[in-house]
C-alpha cells in the first residue's frame, strides 16, 4: 500500500507542473486586456448582404455557434444571435455587423480587423463591425478568421507566439491557408473567463457614466485590433 501511495504521489507531482504550465501565455494562452461585450449581453448580428456570396454566409455563421457553446463555461455569458442580411452596418446598442473592406497587411498577414466603439467610455464594446479583406476567400480560413475576431470581443490579443492549434488567436500562415482552428480551445475558453472576472469586478467599482458621451477611444500598442471608431 505504501509503494502505490509514493507511486501515486510522484506520479501526481509529475503531472501537476505539466497541467499548470497548458495553458502558458504566450506558449498555448492569449494574453487578455482588449475590448469586450458587456456580460450577458445578446449580440444581434448582421452581415452584408452586397459583401459575400450566399454559399459563405455558413462559413460566418459556424464561429457564433462555436462562441455561443462556451457562454458559460467562459463566464461571460454572451451570446450571438444572427438576425439577417444588411445593405449597411448597424450602430445600435448591441450590434454586430459582418463587412468586406480593405485591412490587408502583408507584413502580419492580416486580413481581418474589429471596428468598435464603446459609448460609455468604458472599454465595454456598444457596437462593433467585423472587416474581412476581399483577399480571404478560402471558406475554412474564412471561418477561422471570424473565430480569431470573435476572440477579441472577448478580451483576447494575438497570440502569434503560441503553439499551433492552441489559440484561435494565432497569425495566419498565408493568405486563404486555413490554421484549423474553428472553435475557441481550451485555453481561450479559460482566458476568457479571466478576461471576464476582471470586466465584471471593474463593472462594480466604476461609476456609471451616459451612454451618450462621445468616446474618442484609443489602439492598444499590444495589438492592431480593435480600431475605434466614433458614432456616425
Amino acid at each position: 500500500m505504501k509503494k502505490f501511495l509514493a507511486a501515486l504521489f510522484v506520479t501526481l507531482a509529475t503531472i501537476a507542473p505539466v497541467v499548470a504550465q497548458s495553458c502558458t501565455v504566450g506558449v498555448a494562452a492569449a494574453p487578455v486586456g482588449f475590448w469586450t461585450w458587456a456580460p450577458q449581453s445578446h449580440i444581434q448580428v448582421y452581415i452584408s448582404a452586397s459583401d459575400f456570396e450566399p454559399g459563405e454566409i455558413p462559413y460566418l455563421l459556424t464561429p457564433l455557434t462555436t462562441w455561443n457553446s462556451v457562454s458559460e463555461a467562459t463566464g461571460s455569458g454572451v451570446k450571438f444571435e444572427y438576425q439577417g442580411l444588411t445593405t449597411s452596418p448597424l450602430y445600435c446598442e448591441n450590434c454586430l455587423t459582418i463587412v468586406r473592406g480593405q485591412v490587408f497587411d502583408k507584413s502580419k498577414r492580416h486580413l481581418t480587423e474589429l471596428k468598435t466603439y464603446s459609448a460609455r467610455k468604458n472599454k465595454i464594446m456598444t457596437w462593433a463591425a467585423i472587416v474581412i479583406d476581399p483577399l480571404l476567400t478560402n471558406p475554412r480560413a474564412l471561418t477561422n478568421a471570424l473565430v480569431h475576431e470573435l476572440g477579441h470581443s472577448f478580451g483576447l490579443l494575438d497570440c502569434y507566439s503560441c503553439k499551433p492549434k492552441s489559440t484561435v488567436m494565432l497569425q495566419f500562415k498565408s493568405v486563404n491557408v486555413p490554421n484549423d482552428m474553428d472553435q475557441p480551445s481550451n485555453c481561450d475558453v479559460a482566458q476568457v473567463k479571466i478576461s471576464y472576472q476582471s470586466v465584471v469586478a471593474e463593472l462594480r467599482r466604476a461609476p456609471q457614466i451616459k451612454p451618450n458621451v462621445v468616446d474618442e477611444g484609443e489602439e492598444p500598442v499590444d495589438d492592431d485590433t480593435p480600431i475605434v471608431i466614433r458614432k456616425p
